[in-house]
């Protein structure tokens, strides 16, 4: 069997990293558990990596970076700011989103005692608001949306969709996932000065 490289060692870490915190939480996954995971010891991961918080840091980043990359290609395939904003928020509803939302809440949670996590977490925050802030902006440019401040607009609907969200795969069927989209739709109408209506679209792409 070939020599694994250190990149490759270290891919390993947060892979198994990112299969424990999808399974047990974030908060708990310790190095002692990711080394069993492995079937080594936790020497090889504090040769990689100086702290769990790092650990836990880099398997948050990849596990939420895939939702962001799905989301960007998803919106990117969209034409108009119209649809854009649609791909947006529809994206919100599969189940396939539900594990990433858990490791949201988990890294939202951890990330006033590991600073590893809260750099992460501030991030991808901050892209995740860039992402819908350039489609309002793009509408307001084009006429299609009224928005004195596409910036706290982007904020606000964000904060909606992440609430929402968080209480489908908390308490659901409380509120089902067509409700977090027709809500959705409904602030960003009244948000932008547009009508979102129709159907919504296949959220075949999970979104966090």
């Amino acid at each position: 069997m070939a020599r694994l490289s250190p990149a490759e060692r270290r891919q390993r870490i947060i892979d198994a990293t990112v299969e424990l915190a999808r399974d047990q939480g974030l908060a708990v996954t310790t190095v002692r558990d990711v080394g069993r995971q492995m079937g080594t010891s936790g020497g090889l991961i504090h040769h990689y990596f100086e702290s769990m918080d790092e650990v836990l840091a880099a398997a948050f980043e990849q596990a939420a970076r895939c939702d962001l990359d799905r989301a960007v290609e998803r919106i990117d395939g969209a034409a108009g700011p119209l649809d854009k904003l649609i791909a947006f928020i529809d994206s919100y509803g599969p189940r396939d989103a539900d594990a990433t939302i858990q490791l949201w809440l988990d890294a939202w949670g951890e990330a006033a005692r590991r600073p590893a996590l809260q750099e992460v977490s501030r991030r991808l925050n901050l892209e995740w608001q860039s992402l819908i802030r350039i489609i309002i902006e793009g509408g307001v440019a084009g006429g299609v949306f009224r928005s004195a401040d596409p910036d706290a607009a982007a904020w606000r609907l964000l904060s909606l969709l992440d609430g929402l969200a968080i209480q489908v795969v908390a308490h659901e069927p409380l509120i089902s996932r067509a409700q977090v989209i027709e809500w959705a739709r409904l602030a960003a109408s009244r948000e932008l000065g547009v009508e979102l209506d129709g159907p919504a679209t296949d959220p075949g792409e999970s979104v966090r």
